[in-house]
C-alpha cells in the first residue's frame, strides 16, 4: 500500500520559514517524480516544486529563490524548505508521486497517482 505523509506545516509571520516533509512508503518515488502542490482557499491546486528520478528540480515562478526541494533517499523522505514566506503562500500543501507525464507537464495534477493528505501552511502579514 502506497502512503505519503506530509508534516511540518504551521503558522508563521511573513518572512518566516518552515520545512515540510513528505515520507513515502510502498513506492519507489526516487524512480519517478515527487512534486509538491498547494491549494489556497477558493483557488485551484497548483504545482510548486518537483524533484525527478535524475534529481532535476523545477519550481513555480513565484517561489523560485525562496523554496527548495530536497530528499533523503535513506529515509524515503522529500523535503520542501520554505523561506521568506509571504501571505500568498498560505494554503494546504500536498506531495504527490506516481507521475505518468513528461518533464514539461509536471504541474498537471491529473498525471499523479498517489497523494498525501496535506499539511496546512498559514502565513500572516
Amino acid at each position: 500500500q502506497v502512503q505519503l505523509v506530509e508534516s511540518g506545516g504551521g503558522s508563521v509571520e511573513a518572512g518566516g520559514s518552515l520545512r515540510l516533509s513528505c515520507e513515502v512508503s510502498g513506492y519507489k518515488y526516487d524512480s519517478n517524480y515527487l512534486s509538491w502542490f498547494r491549494q489556497a482557499p477558493g483557488k485551484e491546486r497548483e504545482g510548486v516544486a518537483v524533484l525527478n528520478f535524475m534529481s532535476a528540480t523545477d519550481y513555480l515562478d513565484s517561489v523560485k529563490g525562496r523554496f527548495t526541494i530536497s530528499q533523503d533517499v535513506a529515509k524515503n523522505t522529500v523535503y520542501l524548505q520554505l523561506n521568506s514566506l509571504k501571505p500568498d503562500d498560505t494554503g494546504v500543501y500536498y506531495c504527490a508521486t506516481g507521475y505518468t507525464g513528461g518533464w514539461s507537464d509536471w504541474k498537471s495534477q491529473s498525471r499523479y497517482t498517489y497523494w498525501g493528505q496535506g499539511t496546512q501552511v498559514t502565513v500572516s502579514s
